[in-house]
């Protein structure tokens, strides 16, 4: 029988002390475990667990051969060109080919102060001020014992990351990288939006994640459990995604009063100053690729042998500036 703590009689008083008090059950007699079943069977509450970060393991378990690192950064601002990097966090771990994740292998966690000082916006948004980092730096060597192992560098927004950690180290140079926003269907298991904060509660946890390593643990939960729907874990999707090639077609010299067509299917413009061809352009998978040359063919040039600029992209050169 459910237990139930009923602090008003029926109608409504709170019942009197003394020898006539109705007995009560302490909450302090329940388990854990009991108390937040009986919640949960109500149907009234949801139950978030506290995220904890998994132990760091010295000796890894042979089944699971392959290593990836979870980066986060936070920077001065979103050019990766004049901004710079004044948090890193990264977390290492194994997994297999079928993309089960292993052990944690490796944390790293660093500021490093700027050149100049942090704008306010940045300490609003990140909470990090200039005492933080005074006198701070980001270890090379240290960083590179946990980069380096890696087959695969995972970042939730990699069009983000990659820039500004390939242009803070060469650590980062030649690795596989892969996206955990852009290359999950997260709206097929259910998830109302990709940000972390809503990845993370919707999967059942909170986490107080104030620093880029807090969120590299958080991401590898939800990576490896993606809120207990049933299938291939949001890792398994990740890893599979990363291995297949893709194509980013530029349509260039395209009619101008197309451009509105062009942006409502989801090109987007290249004004040709990142060594680019100033044109609009989309990434597709290799297997859209004739569907998309097809569209561009008859919807927008117009005629059969349009050879609009195609680019072949893999995990190596994808999110790069």
């Amino acid at each position: 029988m459910t237990q139930q703590f009923d602090l008003f009689d029926a109608n409504g008083a709170a019942p009197a002390k003394g020898k006539g008090s109705p007995k009560r059950h302490s909450p302090a007699a329940l388990s854990e475990d009991d108390m937040v079943r009986q919640l949960h069977e109500t149907g009234r509450y949801r139950i978030l667990r506290k995220l904890e970060p998994r132990l760091v393991i010295t000796a890894a378990r042979p089944e699971f051969p392959l290593k990836g690192v979870i980066i986060d950064t936070e920077t001065t601002g979103l050019n990766h060109r004049k901004d710079e990097i004044i948090e890193i966090g990264a977390v290492a771990f194994t997994f297999d080919e079928a993309g089960n994740i292993g052990d944690v292998i490796g944390v790293y966690s660093a500021l490093q102060q700027p050149s100049i000082p942090i704008p306010k916006e940045i300490t609003r948004l990140t909470g990090i001020t200039d005492d933080m980092v005074a006198d701070q730096m980001i270890d090379p060597y240290d960083l590179r014992a946990v980069v380096e192992p890696a087959d695969l560098v995972i970042a939730h927004n990699a069009g983000f990351d990659r820039p500004f950690c390939e242009t803070f180290s060469t650590i980062f140079a030649g690795k596989a990288w892969a996206c955990s926003v852009s290359e999950i269907d997260w709206a097929s298991r259910g998830f109302e939006g990709t940000k972390l904060g809503y990845l993370i509660g919707q999967a059942g946890y909170f986490h107080e994640g104030h620093r880029a390593v807090d969120d590299c643990f958080a991401l590898l939960e939800v990576l490896a459990e993606g809120g207990g729907v049933s299938g291939p874990t949001p890792f398994a999707e990740l890893y599979k995604a990363s291995q297949r090639s893709r194509a980013r077609i530029f349509a260039e010299n395209s009619p101008y009063d197309m451009k509105d067509q062009l942006k409502a299917r989801g090109y987007r413009w290249s004004d040709g100053s990142d060594g680019r061809p100033r044109s609009w352009w989309i990434e597709v998978a290799e297997d859209a690729l004739d569907d998309e040359l097809r569209y561009l063919r008859t919807h927008v040039y117009r005629f059969d042998d349009a050879d609009p600029p195609i680019k072949r992209l893999t995990a190596f050169d994808r999110f790069r500036s």
